[in-house]
């Protein structure tokens, strides 16, 4: 039998997908993927929404309900979001339940989650070492970009307010012409221009949103658990310093992690 593709290209078939954030992102979330699932366009095994608040708008908005006997509908999971993924992504590899497939639909507002867990488990590997985050020394060539308090830099190929359900399509809705742009492209030419500077740098580790159906984007699971292996195998060889970005195709968020 072969496997069903989504409008992107992926596939339309996963196993579980993770919601980032039970608000009104997430519930949006949710509902476009129960209207793709009825359209046939998507099916999953796990539904699962991650929320601290028992009460967010998932639940009251009774997105939870399974009362028709269906599979699709959300598992409500309370915990922060950061606990979760130390707990998901680090069991991941081994779980039986485990699929390539396996996607995680980010929130906009989310502080960078995945570069987090994957610094996180440097930290605990190596407790004698250094592990920190540190600024950029140059900057990504993107028209916007703007650095947080955490360390974290903002990029954006948009100088103007996209709205919150573009799908990034190859025609931009705003310059109304070919999106020649894509941040994962814009990340691999960070880091050969790091070098050119000579400024020693690794990767990108990057973790890439993209368009699956009914205007949800995802993150696949293996790359951020494939992230986490790079790091490991080349830190423990070598002090290093990783490019880490969770992108979509116009905007991401940047980190550089560093283990001495």
């Amino acid at each position: 039998m072969s496997r069903r593709v989504a409008e992107s290209g992926v596939s339309a078939d996963y196993g579980t997908i993770v919601v980032v954030g039970g608000g009104c992102y997430g519930s949006y979330y949710v509902k476009q993927l129960g209207r793709a699932n009825k359209a046939g366009a998507i099916t999953w095994e796990r539904l699962l929404v991650v929320d601290r608040n028992p009460d967010c708008l998932v639940a009251i908005n009774g997105l939870l309900d399974q009362s028709d006997g269906s599979s699709t509908a959300p598992t409500m999971i309370t915990a922060e979001w950061s606990d979760f993924f130390r707990d998901y992504l680090g069991q991941w590899p081994a779980d039986p339940a485990a699929r390539q497939t396996d996607s995680i639909v980010p929130s906009p507002l989310m502080p960078h989650l995945l570069y987090e867990w994957v610094r996180d488990r440097a930290s605990e590997r190596w407790p004698h070492r250094s592990v920190e985050t540190v600024p950029l020394d140059g900057k990504p060539d993107t028209p916007w970009e703007s650095a947080a308090p955490d360390g974290t830099q903002y990029v954006s190929f948009a100088t103007w307010t996209c709205p919150i359900n573009c799908i990034e399509p190859d025609i931009c809705p705003h310059t109304r012409s070919e999106r020649t742009w894509t941040m994962p492209k814009a990340m691999e030419d960070y880091v050969a221009a790091e070098s050119r500077e000579g400024r020693a740098i690794d990767g990108p580790l990057v973790f890439h949103c993209t368009h699956r159906a009914f205007g949800v984007g995802m993150i696949p699971v293996p790359a951020v658990v494939d992230a986490d292996l790079v790091v490991t195998r080349t830190a423990a060889e070598r002090a290093s310093r990783f490019v880490i970005a969770t992108v979509s195709h116009c905007h991401g968020a940047i980190n550089i992690l560093s283990v001495g």
